[in-house]
């Protein structure tokens, strides 16, 4: 018989931190202000929160937040092909994205996988910014490189570091700093500023579903100044620094690469059709074939939204959690994302179905964390479907 040995929890602060995790250009301000935690995000340290998630979520609803998001290294494809070999990576039509303007893409495999979902900015003829989830798509472009040698072109990650302005309140803020005519950047446009002599790009971009901006810091070397700036100029409207919430992101309906899909996920069964343009060519876009195929047969699973009955989860979901069509059965389907909303008072989420279960009223019972909850397929996202907030 094998005694049993009294062990206490892991220490997770002990795990290893070194010269391999990069700091970001922000990571000394940040640690100025208590943040309660970080992840590693593209081999980068992340932080998570410096409150409770319903706090920053509060705070974003009802003020401004800044939160460091240059752990989302932007893959810089340029020269004299860049163009062309930026469309091999998106199966949406660039020809369609104006210098100076943004979009959402995705970057697809040739199965039609998708290897990441970043914000694009073409920042001229050739030359584009892809805004990275925590992924290998810089290793992706540069292998995809090495099928194309006849094309001229640059592939690298770009040495700019984007920080989030979100929330009701950003507009005020980035009307002190940079003067009114900010105010008519245009949603998802960008354009070249200086923040007290620090150079940067500003985008009518963010990850909140909320009125927001982004702005790139283009000197590395000016993190902390830029970040104390934020926090001068936006002191009479009670900025704070957050980490992302989860909370707002679910109820707008925006997923999270790695969590809620992966390269085992096409944009189809996402309910991203928009972001497939099928009139690209085949020698244009190395995922388009695939995607007339997937439509011809047709998608065999979705992701949905999901409502679960009982008391607020205490947290985000650590595990994907198996969902069934009753007590006790076979798991057809995974949740991926869950949290509470107390704007909504119920759990909301992200549960991927195949879709002859996918229907709206379709009941589940979910495995969750902390017991079986009921759910039920609901239409997402669960607040503004219209996206008239960020866009305001």
């Amino acid at each position: 018989m094998v005694d049993t040995i009294a062990t206490a929890p892991f220490d997770m602060s002990q795990v290893q931190r070194g010269a391999r995790n990069r700091r970001t250009p922000y990571y000394a301000a940040t640690q100025r202000y208590g943040p309660k935690g970080f992840t590693v995000y593209n081999h980068m340290y992340f932080p998570i929160r410096y409150d409770s998630f319903e706090a920053e979520f509060d705070a974003l609803l009802s003020n401004v937040t800044i939160w460091d998001v240059s752990v989302e290294r932007c893959l810089e494809i340029s020269g004299p092909d860049g163009f062309q070999f930026a469309q091999l990576l998106t199966p949406r039509d660039l020809s369609k994205c104006a210098v100076g303007q943004a979009k959402y893409v995705l970057i697809c495999d040739s199965d039609g996988g998708i290897v990441n979902d970043p914000v694009l900015t073409r920042m001229d003829e050739n030359t584009f910014w892809f805004a990275l989830a925590s992924s290998d798509a810089l290793l992706f472009a540069r292998g995809l490189k090495n099928a194309y040698p006849e094309l001229d072109v640059t592939i690298r990650e770009a040495d700019v570091a984007p920080l989030q302005v979100q929330g009701p309140k950003s507009k005020d803020l980035m009307r002190d700093l940079l003067g009114e005519g900010i105010l008519d950047l245009k949603y998802y446009w960008w354009r070249h500023a200086e923040i007290r002599g620090i150079p940067v790009v500003v985008t009518r971009t963010g990850w909140t579903s909320e009125v927001g901006y982004e702005i790139y810091l283009l000197d590395s070397s000016k993190g902390g100044q830029l970040w104390e700036t934020l926090m001068e100029v936006g002191a009479p409207y009670g900025v704070r620094p957050t980490g992302p919430s989860d909370i707002r992101r679910i109820e707008g309906g925006i997923f999270n690469w790695g969590a809620d899909m992966t390269y085992e996920h096409n944009a189809l069964e996402m309910g991203l059709d928009r972001l497939v343009d099928l009139g690209l060519t085949d020698d244009a876009c190395i995922s388009i074939a695939a995607y007339r195929r997937i439509r011809d047969a047709g998608v065999l699973r979705r992701i949905v939204g999901v409502e679960l009955d009982g008391e607020p989860f205490p947290e985000l979901n650590n595990v994907n959690w198996p969902a069934s069509t009753a007590r006790g059965g076979d798991a057809v389907g995974l949740v991926t994302s869950a949290i509470y909303s107390p704007r909504l008072e119920r759990n909301i989420g992200f549960c991927w179905l195949p879709v002859e279960h996918a229907a709206e009223g379709t009941g589940l019972q979910v495995e969750t964390e902390w017991g079986t909850r009921t759910a039920t397929v609901v239409p997402m996202p669960f607040v503004d479907p219209e996206k008239r907030i960020p866009i305001s």
